[in-house]
Protein backbone atom coordinates (compact mmCIF):
# COMPACT_ATOMS: atom_id res chain seq x y z
CA UNK A 1 0.00 0.00 0.00
CA UNK A 2 1.85 3.48 -0.76
CA UNK A 3 0.78 6.84 -2.50
CA UNK A 4 2.18 10.13 -2.71
CA UNK A 5 0.84 13.85 -1.53
CA UNK A 6 1.76 17.38 -0.77
CA UNK A 7 0.40 17.90 3.02
CA UNK A 8 0.82 20.40 5.88
CA UNK A 9 2.52 19.06 8.80
CA UNK A 10 0.46 19.01 12.03
CA UNK A 11 2.20 17.19 14.65
CA UNK A 12 5.41 15.61 15.34
CA UNK A 13 6.35 13.54 18.42
CA UNK A 14 9.78 11.18 18.68
CA UNK A 15 9.52 7.41 18.37
CA UNK A 16 12.33 5.51 19.85
CA UNK A 17 15.42 6.66 19.62
CA UNK A 18 16.18 8.26 16.43
CA UNK A 19 12.08 8.09 14.57
CA UNK A 20 9.18 10.35 14.52
CA UNK A 21 5.79 9.88 13.90
CA UNK A 22 4.37 12.52 12.41
CA UNK A 23 0.84 13.46 11.42
CA UNK A 24 -0.13 15.20 8.62
CA UNK A 25 -3.30 16.81 6.43
CA UNK A 26 -3.23 16.58 3.23
CA UNK A 27 -5.95 17.32 0.21
CA UNK A 28 -6.32 13.58 -1.13
CA UNK A 29 -5.77 11.09 2.31
CA UNK A 30 -6.91 14.00 5.37
CA UNK A 31 -5.48 13.64 7.99
CA UNK A 32 -3.05 10.56 8.19
CA UNK A 33 0.11 9.28 10.92
CA UNK A 34 3.19 7.56 9.61
CA UNK A 35 6.63 7.09 10.90
CA UNK A 36 9.64 8.60 9.79
CA UNK A 37 12.78 6.91 10.25
CA UNK A 38 15.46 9.62 11.36
CA UNK A 39 12.56 11.80 11.96
CA UNK A 40 14.78 12.69 15.14
CA UNK A 41 18.06 13.06 13.48
CA UNK A 42 19.90 16.48 13.06
CA UNK A 43 19.01 16.46 9.46
CA UNK A 44 15.08 15.71 9.83
CA UNK A 45 14.73 17.73 12.86
CA UNK A 46 15.04 21.09 11.48
CA UNK A 47 12.45 20.36 8.84
CA UNK A 48 9.63 18.45 10.72
CA UNK A 49 7.85 21.99 12.01
CA UNK A 50 4.25 22.31 12.53
CA UNK A 51 3.12 24.26 9.39
CA UNK A 52 5.58 22.79 7.23
CA UNK A 53 4.58 21.98 3.71
CA UNK A 54 6.29 18.67 3.21
CA UNK A 55 6.07 16.34 0.12
CA UNK A 56 5.30 12.87 1.23
CA UNK A 57 5.36 9.27 0.28
CA UNK A 58 3.47 6.78 2.53
CA UNK A 59 4.01 3.01 1.99
CA UNK A 60 2.33 0.12 4.54
CA UNK A 61 2.01 -3.23 4.41
CA UNK A 62 -1.30 -3.41 4.85
CA UNK A 63 -3.64 -0.31 4.37
CA UNK A 64 -4.78 -0.05 8.29
CA UNK A 65 -0.75 -0.12 9.73
CA UNK A 66 0.58 3.16 10.63
CA UNK A 67 3.15 3.13 7.56
CA UNK A 68 5.74 5.23 7.15
CA UNK A 69 6.48 8.34 5.72
CA UNK A 70 9.49 9.27 3.14
CA UNK A 71 9.45 13.44 3.20
CA UNK A 72 10.79 16.35 1.28
CA UNK A 73 10.44 19.68 2.66
CA UNK A 74 8.45 21.86 0.19
CA UNK A 75 8.42 25.04 2.16
CA UNK A 76 8.89 26.12 5.98
CA UNK A 77 6.68 28.20 7.38
CA UNK A 78 8.86 28.82 11.07
CA UNK A 79 10.15 31.73 9.58
CA UNK A 80 6.85 33.78 9.60
CA UNK A 81 5.75 32.52 13.03
CA UNK A 82 8.86 32.30 15.37
CA UNK A 83 9.48 35.92 16.17
CA UNK A 84 5.94 36.70 16.31
CA UNK A 85 4.11 35.17 19.16
CA UNK A 86 0.49 35.90 17.88
CA UNK A 87 1.10 34.25 14.78
CA UNK A 88 3.01 30.81 17.07
CA UNK A 89 0.04 31.22 18.71
CA UNK A 90 -2.87 31.08 15.88
CA UNK A 91 -0.21 28.66 13.89
CA UNK A 92 -0.84 26.29 17.14
CA UNK A 93 -4.74 26.78 17.58
CA UNK A 94 -4.68 25.72 13.53
CA UNK A 95 -3.02 22.78 13.86
CA UNK A 96 -4.78 21.55 17.47
CA UNK A 97 -7.70 22.26 16.16
CA UNK A 98 -7.06 20.05 13.36
CA UNK A 99 -5.96 17.61 14.81
CA UNK A 100 -8.88 17.56 17.44
CA UNK A 101 -11.89 17.84 14.89
CA UNK A 102 -10.82 15.99 11.76
CA UNK A 103 -11.70 12.44 11.82
CA UNK A 104 -8.46 10.01 10.53
CA UNK A 105 -8.10 9.44 6.61
CA UNK A 106 -10.93 10.89 5.47
CA UNK A 107 -10.53 13.67 2.50
CA UNK A 108 -11.49 17.14 3.21
CA UNK A 109 -9.94 18.72 0.08
CA UNK A 110 -11.90 21.85 0.60
CA UNK A 111 -10.86 22.64 4.10
CA UNK A 112 -7.33 21.39 3.50
CA UNK A 113 -6.98 23.95 0.90
CA UNK A 114 -8.46 26.92 3.08
CA UNK A 115 -5.73 25.76 5.80
CA UNK A 116 -2.87 26.10 2.99
CA UNK A 117 -3.93 29.75 2.22
CA UNK A 118 -4.65 30.99 5.71
CA UNK A 119 -0.81 29.31 6.86
CA UNK A 120 0.57 30.75 4.07
CA UNK A 121 -1.22 34.09 4.93
CA UNK A 122 0.39 34.52 8.72
CA UNK A 123 3.49 36.49 8.24
CA UNK A 124 1.22 39.16 7.16
CA UNK A 125 -0.33 40.45 10.36
CA UNK A 126 -2.65 42.15 8.88
CA UNK A 127 -4.88 39.96 7.10
CA UNK A 128 -4.34 36.78 8.70
CA UNK A 129 -6.33 37.24 11.97
CA UNK A 130 -9.42 37.56 9.82
CA UNK A 131 -9.17 34.90 7.52
CA UNK A 132 -8.44 32.30 10.23
CA UNK A 133 -11.94 33.63 11.93
CA UNK A 134 -13.22 32.80 8.34
CA UNK A 135 -11.28 29.42 8.79
CA UNK A 136 -12.91 28.57 11.83
CA UNK A 137 -16.32 29.79 10.11
CA UNK A 138 -14.88 26.82 6.86
CA UNK A 139 -14.36 24.20 9.73
CA UNK A 140 -17.90 24.36 11.22
CA UNK A 141 -18.93 24.42 7.23
CA UNK A 142 -16.88 21.36 6.47
CA UNK A 143 -18.11 18.80 9.57
CA UNK A 144 -21.53 19.95 9.05
CA UNK A 145 -21.96 22.86 11.75
CA UNK A 146 -22.21 25.40 9.76
CA UNK A 147 -23.67 28.72 10.10
CA UNK A 148 -26.70 30.31 7.91
CA UNK A 149 -25.76 34.07 7.66
CA UNK A 150 -27.56 34.33 4.46
CA UNK A 151 -30.39 35.63 5.25
CA UNK A 152 -32.67 36.58 8.61
CA UNK A 153 -33.99 33.63 10.45
CA UNK A 154 -37.02 35.92 11.29
CA UNK A 155 -37.73 38.45 8.55
CA UNK A 156 -36.05 36.18 5.52
CA UNK A 157 -34.32 38.02 3.06
CA UNK A 158 -35.90 41.00 2.61
CA UNK A 159 -34.28 42.30 5.86
CA UNK A 160 -30.81 44.25 5.25
CA UNK A 161 -29.84 44.37 9.40
CA UNK A 162 -28.55 40.86 10.10
CA UNK A 163 -26.83 41.51 13.95
CA UNK A 164 -27.06 38.60 15.39
CA UNK A 165 -26.74 34.64 15.47
CA UNK A 166 -29.48 31.96 17.00
CA UNK A 167 -27.14 30.08 19.89
CA UNK A 168 -29.25 27.33 19.08
CA UNK A 169 -29.47 27.11 15.21
CA UNK A 170 -26.48 29.36 14.29
CA UNK A 171 -28.73 30.91 11.91
CA UNK A 172 -28.55 34.68 11.10
CA UNK A 173 -31.49 37.46 12.88
CA UNK A 174 -31.95 41.08 12.00
CA UNK A 175 -32.22 43.96 14.51
CA UNK A 176 -35.55 43.75 13.63
CA UNK A 177 -36.61 40.69 13.58
CA UNK A 178 -34.94 39.48 16.86
CA UNK A 179 -36.81 42.64 19.20
CA UNK A 180 -37.16 41.54 22.67
CA UNK A 181 -35.35 38.84 22.10
CA UNK A 182 -31.82 40.51 21.08
CA UNK A 183 -30.40 39.92 24.44
CA UNK A 184 -30.63 36.24 24.00
CA UNK A 185 -28.88 36.16 20.93
CA UNK A 186 -25.27 36.48 19.86
CA UNK A 187 -23.38 39.23 18.49
CA UNK A 188 -23.23 39.05 14.40
CA UNK A 189 -19.95 41.37 13.57
CA UNK A 190 -20.13 43.25 9.70
CA UNK A 191 -16.85 41.28 9.48
CA UNK A 192 -18.53 38.11 8.86
CA UNK A 193 -21.08 39.65 6.22
CA UNK A 194 -18.22 40.70 3.76
CA UNK A 195 -15.01 40.58 2.36
CA UNK A 196 -13.05 43.17 3.42
CA UNK A 197 -11.31 44.24 6.19
CA UNK A 198 -12.03 44.86 10.36
CA UNK A 199 -10.59 46.39 13.52
CA UNK A 200 -9.60 43.39 16.07
CA UNK A 201 -12.02 44.72 18.43
CA UNK A 202 -14.43 43.35 15.37
CA UNK A 203 -12.52 40.24 14.64
CA UNK A 204 -12.50 39.61 19.13
CA UNK A 205 -16.11 39.45 18.77
CA UNK A 206 -16.13 37.13 15.67
CA UNK A 207 -13.43 34.33 17.96
CA UNK A 208 -17.02 34.45 20.77
CA UNK A 209 -19.30 33.63 18.01
CA UNK A 210 -17.40 30.51 16.39
CA UNK A 211 -15.93 29.54 19.95
CA UNK A 212 -19.89 28.94 21.40
CA UNK A 213 -19.98 27.08 18.24
CA UNK A 214 -17.07 25.28 18.48
CA UNK A 215 -17.91 24.00 22.05
CA UNK A 216 -21.22 23.65 21.72
CA UNK A 217 -21.96 21.93 18.59
CA UNK A 218 -18.86 20.45 17.62
CA UNK A 219 -16.72 19.62 20.62
CA UNK A 220 -20.37 17.83 22.01
CA UNK A 221 -20.89 15.76 18.85
CA UNK A 222 -17.34 14.63 20.05
CA UNK A 223 -18.34 13.52 23.25
CA UNK A 224 -17.99 16.75 24.74
CA UNK A 225 -14.13 16.68 24.99
CA UNK A 226 -12.62 20.35 25.74
CA UNK A 227 -11.36 22.73 23.07
CA UNK A 228 -7.75 22.15 22.67
CA UNK A 229 -6.41 24.69 25.01
CA UNK A 230 -4.26 26.07 22.26
CA UNK A 231 -7.69 27.35 20.93
CA UNK A 232 -7.89 29.86 24.17
CA UNK A 233 -4.36 30.97 24.46
CA UNK A 234 -4.18 32.08 21.12
CA UNK A 235 -7.70 34.10 21.48
CA UNK A 236 -6.87 35.42 24.50
CA UNK A 237 -3.53 36.73 23.18
CA UNK A 238 -5.61 38.01 20.19
CA UNK A 239 -7.97 39.86 22.76
CA UNK A 240 -5.20 41.38 24.54
CA UNK A 241 -3.87 43.23 21.37
CA UNK A 242 -7.68 44.18 20.40
CA UNK A 243 -8.28 46.10 23.95
CA UNK A 244 -5.03 47.94 23.29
Amino acid sequence: MEWRDQGILLSVRRHGEAAAIIEVLTPAHGRHAGVVRGGASRKLAPILQPGAQLDLAWRARLEDHIGTFTVEPVRSRAVHVMNDRLALAGLNAVTSLLLFSLPEREAHAPLYARTETLMDLMGDSDIWPLAYLRWELALLEELGYGLDLSACAVMGARANDLSYVSPRTGRAVSRTGAGEWADRLLPLPPCLLGNGTAPDAEIAEGFALTGHFLRNRLAHELGGKPLPEARARFVERFSARAAI
